[in-house]
């Protein structure tokens, strides 16, 4: 995942998390609010129909509770309903048992006053279970009926589960409405964020025109936030483009500026000849191989990331195989088929192309017997193999690891300062890529380079 991709989802997660936690809070103090609302309603209720019951209740000349209470409320005449009231003696002089149709004969008992004490209105509110089991909430209170201290025991209890009930769909519902506001503002969130990232996503973007070789600079339409980083992106890519150029400014200077002595050193070495003369023109020769070595190094690490070339290999590779083919008439030199599918984008220059395949193939032209063939093919992705092969007598394991040490050479007889395969290794681990030797099925050496694509590179 890209970076701006994995910083729009952290900033997304973030923000999700923070709206899942304040939906949970917000739901949880509305649910508090509305349970602790509901219940004192609930309780209020309960005390209006008490003082209702007690104002319709009165005494009997005989000592007998009478009076019809009527609350105005159905649920009070439905046997079993967990609605009841009950008007006791609470006194010796008292008499009789006043109850709702719904209790009838019925009892329910009342905690001791020791457990639950009358408050300063000398009213208790406490828990029961109706006749079914169901959860009552009974308020209760005593009164003087008369003058003759006659008092009286009222009590009102309410189906609490009902409440309870009540309480738990107002929950539900809530949470089907603070979900649905929820996932909104999750889906507005990152819309949001993703509308206010996609600027540093087309930075991203040009910066890949940029490394790909199709642009020179960044391009586009930005915001007013994002417009000075490109314009500095654009200075640090200007700036970085004339430090390459300085620096391949000086590779050719001096690259000109040793050829002439290292030219008068071989020179003079014919002159004298002889075994001195031999030593001095094969030191001065790998000398020449050596500079030329490490300045392509040079170059190719002060282009680095800030400048990517690009190559059509098909081309380049034509063109070597048909002057090796010149060098080595005695030879066939094959080369893939021009005309194929395959037709990679080298992410390097054609130079440092050429000085690979090129040593590549005068190497395999020292040593072939009658024949030499090139090939193309696709390695891992992102990368290219150009293999070089020959039917000469090849090298085992250990002749392979000497091969690409430098300096070394191993036929004395042939010509050459023995850095061919050295310098191949080295530009190519310059690249990020790989030099394989192996045994060819022609019989020789198998020489594959492998090496990195264009991002718009074709391999097919």
């Amino acid at each position: 995942m890209p970076g701006f991709d994995r910083l729009a989802v952290r900033v997304i997660a973030f923000s999700s998390l923070w709206v899942v936690a304040a939906v949970v809070v917000i739901g949880g103090v509305i649910s508090a609010l509305y349970a602790q609302t509901a219940s004192r309603g609930f309780e209020d209720l309960l005390v209006a129909q008490l003082y209702n019951i007690v104002s319709s209740v009165s005494v009997s000349p005989e000592g007998n509770l009478t009076g019809s209470p009527d609350l105005g409320d159905l649920r009070y005449s439905q046997p079993l309903s967990g609605w009841y009231w009950e008007v006791l003696p609470a006194s010796e002089n008292l008499k009789g048992r006043l109850a709702s149709i719904s209790l009838g004969p019925a009892d329910i008992p009342s905690p001791p006053a020791a457990l639950v004490p009358f408050d300063t209105s000398y009213r208790r509110t406490y828990e029961a279970r109706g006749l079914e089991g169901e959860a009552l909430t009974a308020v209760e209170t005593e009164i003087l009926l008369d003058q003759d201290n006659r008092a009286a025991r009222f009590r009102v209890m309410g189906n609490a589960s009902l409440l309870k009930a009540d309480i738990r769909r107002f929950d539900r519902t809530l949470a089907g409405y603070l979900a649905v506001f929820g996932l909104g503002s999750i889906v507005i969130n990152a819309m949001t964020i993703l509308l206010g990232l996609r600027p540093l996503t087309n930075v991203r973007r040009a910066l890949g025109e940029v490394r790909a070789g199709r642009a020179e600079r960044l391009v586009g339409r930005f915001p007013v936030e994002i417009r000075p980083l490109t314009v500095e992106l654009n200075a640090l890519i200007d700036n970085n483009r004339r430090i390459v150029e300085r620096a391949r400014t000086q590779v050719g200077n001096l690259a000109h500026s040793l050829k002439t002595p290292l030219a008068v050193l071989m020179n003079e070495a014919g002159i004298i000849g002889g075994e001195k003369g031999r030593l001095v023109s094969e030191q001065s020769e790998r000398m020449q191989f050596q500079v030329q070595n490490y300045l392509n190094r040079a170059r190719v690490a002060a282009q680095g990331e800030g400048a990517v070339f690009r190559t059509s290999v098909q081309p380049v590779l034509a063109r070597l195989v048909r002057v090796v083919g010149k060098l080595n008439p005695a030879l066939t030199v094959e080369g893939p088929d021009e005309a194929g599918t395959l037709a990679p984008i080298f992410a390097g220059e054609q130079q440092d192309y050429e000085e690979m395949i090129g040593n590549l193939l005068e190497n395999a032209g020292k040593w072939a017997m009658s024949r030499v063939v090139v090939s193309l093919e696709l390695s891992e992705p992102g990368f290219f193999d150009t293999t070089v092969e020959d039917d000469g007598e090849g090298l085992d394991e250990a002749g392979m690891a000497e091969a690409v040490k430098r300096g070394r050479r191993l036929d004395e007889k042939k010509p050459g300062s023995g850095l061919g395969l050295s310098i191949v290794s080295d530009l190519v681990s310059e690249y990020r890529g790989t030099l394989v030797l192996a045994r060819s099925p022609l019989g020789g050496l198998r020489a594959s380079v492998r090496l990195p694509l264009a991002s718009d590179g074709r391999l097919s």
